[in-house]
């Protein structure tokens, strides 16, 4: 654990190991919110928005190949 001070204005200083973890440079955008038991959580956002959230959704059915056999049954039928 590493303990660090605020300033007056209320800056503190994210140790270096840690910003390199968590790839944290200058003007990257940091979520601040309070957890449970008085607890306050930094956590870091993705530069690019759109290119973090690729691949999340995958699953192991394509939703296109479920379209296409279901377009496909539904021309059988009429």
């Amino acid at each position: 654990m590493t303990v660090v001070r605020a300033t007056e204005k209320g800056h503190v200083i994210i140790p270096v190991h840690l910003r390199k973890k968590h790839h944290i440079k200058k003007g990257s955008r940091v979520s601040v919110y309070e957890g449970e038991g008085n607890v306050i959580i930094l956590k870091p956002l993705p530069n690019n928005p759109v290119e973090a959230t690729r691949g999340m959704l995958k699953g192991k059915t394509s939703l296109l190949n479920a379209l296409l056999k279901d377009r496909k049954e539904e021309a059988k039928r009429g």
